[in-house]
């Protein structure tokens, strides 16, 4: 029964997660779909970058009430373990969504609220990280990465440690880290370009 629970969670997980928001709001405010411009990503930067900031905090913010719907259906199907499997199924979703041919976003928005969904703290800590980050290099990039990179390590220290919570974390941000890995490549050859969101009358 419980592996069924499971199976359940991670089902949902991915299915939530498969809905793109970045792709349904592209196309209902412009009829374009923002993988087709850009950077190509589903995500709420090159929202921000190719309709303003308007929309891509919009998108953003669906993204993270998406998970936060996925993390409490599999908790309510599975208990913790369907929560953490379910926010992983999200964030897979979000990254290969089935619905659009499996080309989404990079997935920290999802990361983001993991965070929150497992504990206050660690969502703010990794808010902390990122807006830091990004202060200091103006790439969202750069933020995104040391949130991936700093999940985990995150979670040890306020006592998330059993290895379910563990192995959740690390393999979370693993994820996000390699769905950067070309954003990597142009940090260290000094080529990432800075965040500019377009400006709107």
């Amino acid at each position: 029964m419980d592996t069924l629970r499971l199976l359940a969670s991670l089902a949902l997980g991915y299915l939530v997660g498969s809905i793109s928001s970045a792709v349904i709001v592209s196309k209902v405010v412009s009829n374009k779909d923002v993988r087709n411009y850009g950077s190509g990503n589903a995500g709420a930067t090159n929202m921000a970058r190719l309709f303003g900031m308007g929309l891509g905090v919009a998108t953003l913010f669906l993204d993270f009430l998406k998970t936060c719907a996925a993390m409490a259906l599999g908790r309510l199907v599975g208990g913790y373990h369907g929560l953490l499997v379910a926010g992983f199924a999200c964030m897979l979703g979000h990254c290969f969504p089935l619905f659009f041919g499996f080309k989404g976003g990079k997935g920290v928005s999802v990361g983001a609220a993991m965070g929150l969904m497992l504990d206050w703290r660690l969502f703010l800590l990794i808010v902390a990280v990122f807006f830091v980050t990004f202060a200091l290099t103006q790439r969202v990039s750069a933020g995104s990465i040391m949130c991936a990179l700093t999940f985990a390590p995150f979670e040890y220290m306020l006592g998330m440690r059993d290895w379910p919570s563990m192995l959740f974390g690390i393999l979370s941000g693993l994820c996000v880290f390699f769905m950067h890995r070309e954003n990597l490549k142009r940090l260290l050859r000094g080529e990432e370009k800075k965040f500019t969101p377009k400006k709107t009358k």
